[in-house]
């Protein structure tokens, strides 16, 4: 913990403006420079600042201040002690939910919090700008995803964490639409039967909350009187405590389906025993009540007859239909990228691809001179979809109309992915170099001289960019562009690095899977298959996944230096990248099919035939995965 605090200037006085707040451009720890005010409560305020120690790259940051003015000794140290505690839980989470957490220092009467800054709007607020009720099925997807954090805070280990404030105003949605939880002030780690102090807000915190006790049946109950308040439009603190079905979801918004109110009304059961025994039960409730209704509306919007058997789509032998398919004139090998209602996806035939997610009706194409195989980025602020192609330019266009925004040119054909981070792309090319360029002008900012060609992602984190080349050697370089550490593999690196708590994972084409620290690029762990690496890892949780030219997907233990779990054994080469969703996980094989396996034990769940092999990678969006084959067309699957 840091105990001094400095602000521009050398002054030891805290510039404030009227409110108390901190001014703009106050500098904190000679670090964050306040760039303006988020919000101000009693206990402190939300500051937007810029993280200085990245000179060339505009990186912003959430600064959280707790006013800490207790007169009593023992108070303020108990105050200090609940702020450190929210810190270290932020530190140990991960979920993409979760804002990350940065920095933590403190000050005499001031504690702060550097965390990560979202764009977007919490629910209440979004619930007020509406005129009408939310969309239904927008709803549906935020409930799927505020059930998949909890489900991941109540089985932490080595002790649950109960969030206790569940409400529409500690839940963001940021530009992407995806679900946030903020605010983890008064979480704390479950301890069974242990009671305190009450804390929540009311009208959403549940009956057994008011008398101290906190479980994550609470955080359920919340749940059901959040989404009660979004379904109804009607705010609970203005309402009798409990009275959530003396105001049934149906009088008041019929679009809601009788199954959705149901699991609402079930998380509002008075007594803890009668609601979900778990998040992660009711997730699964909730998707089971929205996959036959999702398809039958994904068949209407596309023209289709909805029969009385059209809910079911798997046949014999555990096959799979497409609710739709979209053909290009050339072979699909970059993997497709969802954004605001539209897939976007590059082809063999030199173009990109804008068409429709309800189905897959062509919205706009833009022409290359080169096939684009890469995955695109997308860079929401600006409205751009950025990608490379091998005529060597990198290009950035409108999301929305495919007009051409800004070009860059290398000296080599582009047949890396491009990773939009911190307001730059950073991609490679087959010239041997790593770019990064700025994403509103497309000027470069720093290029690296690799040595051989790039066409792995470049994975980047808030202090390491981290890239593997055809060499061998994977690189780790701060954002600057400077070059930390060099780790050198016997054959090419094309398999891009995935990062997580601080070690990056990364194939080889010498057969091997390496665990890398990326602080110094030593080799915590080493795993051998039985054929060159392509493919991409993914981690999630503690194991890793990793297909391979050996014909197998595989599962490794990532804290037992990459134990095998098991493997799935495929028809032909998996050179595609493992995509997980629904407790389940999703690749492509080079024999043509397109594989869905339970993620425990690595048993098929059902597999789809396209007409050619497939490299690209699966993306899965509000329940449907998307996949090219070299078949030329995109496939849209009920997964």
């Amino acid at each position: 913990m840091v105990d001094t605090q400095k602000f521009a200037g050398g002054d030891p006085k805290r510039p404030q403006g009227a409110d108390g707040t901190l001014q703009v451009n106050s500098v904190l720890q000679n670090r964050y420079k306040i760039t303006g005010v988020l919000g101000v409560g009693g206990m402190g305020s939300v500051y937007q600042a810029r993280d200085m120690h990245f000179p060339t790259v505009q990186r912003y940051v959430a600064v959280k201040e707790m006013l800490n003015l207790a007169q009593d000794p023992n108070l303020r140290e108990m105050t200090l002690k609940n702020f450190e505690r929210e810190a270290n839980i932020l530190a140990e989470l991960s979920h993409p939910s979760i804002p990350k957490i940065y920095d933590y220092f403190s000050n005499k009467d001031r504690a702060y919090l550097v965390m990560e800054y979202i764009t977007g709007k919490d629910l209440e607020a979004i619930i007020n700008s509406m005129p009408d009720f939310l969309p239904m099925d927008m709803v549906i997807k935020w409930a799927i995803e505020l059930c998949d954090v909890l489900g991941y805070l109540h089985t932490h280990q080595p002790e649950p964490i109960i969030f206790r404030d569940i409400k529409p105003s500690n839940i963001m949605i940021d530009q992407q639409g995806k679900l946030r939880l903020i605010d983890f002030g008064i979480a704390k780690t479950f301890q069974l039967n242990q009671k305190g102090t009450m804390i929540g807000t009311e009208g959403y915190s549940p009956p057994e909350q008011y008398r101290g006790e906190a479980s994550p049946a609470g955080d359920i109950y919340a749940f059901g009187a959040t989404f009660h308040h979004i379904l109804t439009r009607r705010d609970p603190r203005l309402e009798p405590p409990f009275s959530f079905m003396e105001r049934p979801i149906s009088q008041f918004n019929p679009k809601c389906p009788p199954e959705f109110e149901a699991i609402v009304n079930r998380a509002l059961a008075y007594e803890p025993a009668d609601r979900f025994p778990s998040a992660t039960a009711m997730k699964d409730a909730i998707e089971n009540m929205g996959r036959a209704a999702n398809a039958a509306l994904r068949l209407t919007a596309a023209g289709g007859a909805v029969a009385d058997d059209s809910f079911d789509q798997y046949g014999d032998a555990g096959k799979i239909a497409p609710l739709w398919k979209f053909k290009c004139e050339d072979e699909i090998r970059s993997t497709p990228v969802v954004y605001k209602g539209l897939v976007y996806v590059g082809a063999y035939d030199n173009n990109l691809y804008a068409v429709s997610v309800t189905d897959g009706a062509f919205k706009w194409k833009f022409a290359t001179e080169g096939g684009i195989v890469g995955t695109p980025g997308v860079a929401a602020d600006e409205n751009l979809i950025v990608f490379g192609s091998e005529d060597n330019t990198l290009y950035a266009v409108d999301l929305r109309t495919g007009k051409i925004q800004w070009t860059f040119q290398t000296a080599g054909p582009i047949r890396s992915s491009v990773n939009v981070q911190h307001g730059h792309a950073f991609f490679g090319s087959d010239d041997g170099r790593l770019y990064a360029v700025r994403l509103t002008t497309g000027r470069l900012i720093w290029k690296l001289e690799a040595g051989a060609p790039i066409r792995s992602k470049p994975a980047v984190t808030t202090e390491r960019i981290i890239v593997g080349t055809e060499s061998g050697d994977v690189i780790g370089l701060d954002l600057a562009g400077a070059v930390k550490w060099r780790f050198k593999a016997k054959r090419a690196v094309t398999s891009s690095p995935f990062v997580q708590d601080e070690i990056a994972y990364v194939g080889s084409q010498d057969w091997h899977v390496y665990a890398l620290d990326c602080a110094s690029g030593w080799a915590a762990w080493r795993y051998r298959t039985s054929k060159p690496i392509i493919s991409s890892p993914l981690v999630v949780g503690k194991t890793l996944y990793i297909g391979s030219a050996d014909g197998h997907l595989y599962a490794l233990d990532v804290t037992a230096s990459g134990k095998e779990i098991w493997k799935f054994e495929t028809k032909g080469q998996v050179v595609s990248s493992p995509c997980f969703a629904n407790n389940a996980l999703y690749f492509g094989g080079v024999d043509g099919n397109v594989y869905s396996i339970e993620v425990k034990k690595g048993k098929l769940r059902w597999s789809f035939e396209t007409g050619g092999p497939i490299a690209s990678s699966a993306t899965v969006v509000d329940g449907v995965l998307y996949i090219g084959s070299t078949d030329h067309y995109l496939y849209a699957l009920n997964p």
